[in-house]
């Protein structure tokens, strides 16, 4: 496409790359603080925060959304962290977000601890649905893997949101090598007894410590193998379209599992999403060591037509892939909690 090409696309509607992909599905980081210590995220001792100046009032990610929502054709909206609970304002965020017209789909990404205390407020907000982050059902091996221990409040924080209406509750689980790694049959029984939906998510190379290692990851294939030992799993037949997990059917019934192969079995081709970091950063991938500024211009009077507009200049950069096979690649500069989910 010559250089006017590219330009009309820049002004069109939609959040449109070069390879043909539409996002319409975005990810707001509403802090990059975590009331947890992921030993795959995180050091024991934390991280430096984003000093509070940089991080994007609750005004400007409404108005983030909204232009996104109303001119960029963004129709799910989903709320990140760190942990998206500790952030004040987190309620009303929600409600403004949902009173939008066209109003978009909306759910939150959490490690679960304040779900007990927010999930009736959240659901009469508008919230649609939860994504909950938990590895393990062991107390001793939540506490290594988190460093707190805190797994009791989490399983509440599950119930809660379930007997709010937040359904299904989207139950994510990593598995570590010689740390989880044996638990994979044991919490599909649970997620299906308590009529949670299961998700696997591989490992990715996310973490602050640049830690990662492929070699020591646990793939969809471990965790399918394992998985079918003790259950019948047979491929859902929904169609797939650009979900990230592989979906299976489980002893013929109406229970599903999902494995989400980021690293194995890329679906980049697929993409639809696109990232807003809590410091108002534009992310066009995970993996992307490059992103885009629109905190300055939206602190610098800029008017909706000219943030969607380079909010559409930045998807047109977006790359075919993560490129983690590539002998190049390198991690990014910012871990999974500065990011968003």
């Amino acid at each position: 496409m010559d250089s006017q090409g590219q330009q009309r696309v820049i002004a069109g509607a939609g959040l449109l790359d070069r390879f043909g992909r539409v996002a319409t599905d975005l990810r707001v980081s509403l802090t990059d603080r975590c009331n947890l210590r992921c030993q795959y995220c995180m050091p024991a001792e934390g991280l430096a925060w984003l000093p509070s100046a940089d991080v994007l009032t609750n005004d400007e990610i409404v108005r983030l959304i909204r232009i996104a929502v109303t001119r960029l054709g963004v129709d799910e909206v989903r709320f990140t962290g760190g942990e998206p609970l500790i952030r004040p304002g987190l309620v009303d965020i929600v409600r403004r977000t949902t009173e939008l017209v066209p109003r978009p789909s909306t759910a939150i990404t959490t490690n679960g601890l304040g779900l007990e205390r927010t999930a009736r407020a959240l659901a009469e907000a508008g919230l649609d649905r939860v994504n909950v982050s938990l590895d393990t059902l062991r107390p001793d091996v939540f506490t290594e893997i988190t460093r707190r221990d805190r797994l009791d409040d989490v399983l509440t924080g599950c119930r809660a949101a379930a007997d709010a209406g937040l359904t299904p509750v989207k139950i994510n689980a990593v598995l570590l090598r010689g740390v989880n790694d044996g638990e994979a049959p044991a919490l599909l029984r649970w997620a299906i007894e308590h009529d949670y939906e299961l998700r696997f998510i591989e490992q990715m190379p996310l973490d602050a410590q640049h830690s990662w290692r492929r070699d020591q990851m646990i793939t969809a294939d471990e965790i399918f193998a394992s998985l079918s030992q003790h259950f019948a799993l047979t491929p859902d037949e929904d169609e797939r379209g650009s979900a990230p997990a592989e979906r299976f059917v489980v002893d013929g019934g109406s229970a599903t599992v999902g494995v989400i192969a980021s690293v194995t079995r890329p679906f980049c081709g697929d993409c639809d999403r696109v990232r807003l970091t809590a410091d108002g950063q534009i992310r066009n991938c995970l993996f992307a060591r490059e992103e885009s500024d629109l905190r300055t211009p939206l602190r610098s009077g800029a008017d909706d037509e000219e943030i969607a507009r380079r909010w559409r200049a930045a998807l047109w950069t977006k790359r075919p892939g993560h490129g983690i096979d590539d002998k190049a690649f390198l991690q990014p500069a910012r871990s999974m909690s500065a990011i968003g989910g």
